[in-house]
């Protein structure tokens, strides 16, 4: 199937899954992950309506958007940013969905500020507790949040997670759930927003947004497997 089916069958699938949980389709929004996809299969998706795309590597994303930034396709950076890559995601991306320690957003606010914008962001929590993936720890989400109240160059968001993989729903629900608690305590604490909840991909989107998710991060069900261009 074309990049273009492949997309119509997701959103279709999105929308059967937020109809099935009560809710209006229009409140999930796809992310389409193109990273290690080259430029032709991205202008296809933005052909059929997609202009944001996530991109897990910065120096891909900041590629990426020398190439097509013109043609109205953005980049959401959904991977670890080392310090050294401050500068190209607080320049270049549209959004930033992997903020996971108070250094990174030292960093990015102040080169933010200096640019004179508000980069939207969102907190990575690692709901699963595996030690290989990045975010801070649930238990850490409102004082991570109060540490970033008064930053005028970020304009935080709300949450991102990935469940972990596993064929047992319980387990992959539970770090959606663990996320959704994590949202109320910040939002008890800090007086509402944190609006948005970053989770699911091709796996398990459809128990994401059953469990709240307002933005589902998709590669492989609308792109196909990844090619490595590096």
């Amino acid at each position: 199937m074309s990049i273009t089916e492949n997309l119509a069958r997701v959103r279709a699938d999105i929308y059967d899954a937020a109809l099935a949980a009560g809710r209006d389709p229009s409140s999930v929004r796809l992310l389409p992950v193109s990273k290690y996809h080259p430029a032709d299969q991205i202008r296809e998706a933005h052909a059929a309506g997609c202009t944001l795309f996530g991109e897990n590597r910065v120096q891909e994303m900041a590629a990426k958007h020398a190439e097509l930034a013109d043609e109205g396709i953005g980049f959401a950076v959904i991977g670890p940013v080392q310090s050294n890559k401050v500068k190209p995601v607080a320049e270049l991306a549209a959004e930033l969905q992997s903020l996971e320690s108070l250094s990174l957003a030292e960093k990015l606010n102040r080169r933010c500020e200096a640019l004179g914008r508000r980069l939207p962001v969102l907190v990575q929590v690692n709901t699963s507790g595996e030690p290989q993936k990045s975010g801070i720890a649930p238990a850490d989400a409102v004082g991570f949040a109060r540490s970033l109240q008064g930053r005028e160059g970020l304009d935080v968001r709300g949450l991102m997670t990935m469940a972990v993989f596993s064929h047992d729903e319980a387990e992959v629900a539970a770090c959606f759930q663990r996320l959704v608690d994590a949202q109320a305590r910040i939002r008890d604490a800090v007086g509402g927003g944190y609006d948005e909840l970053s989770m699911g991909m091709s796996g398990d989107f459809r128990i994401a947004i059953a469990h709240g998710s307002t933005c589902v991060r998709i590669g492989t069900a609308i792109f196909g497997p990844r090619l490595n261009l590096r």
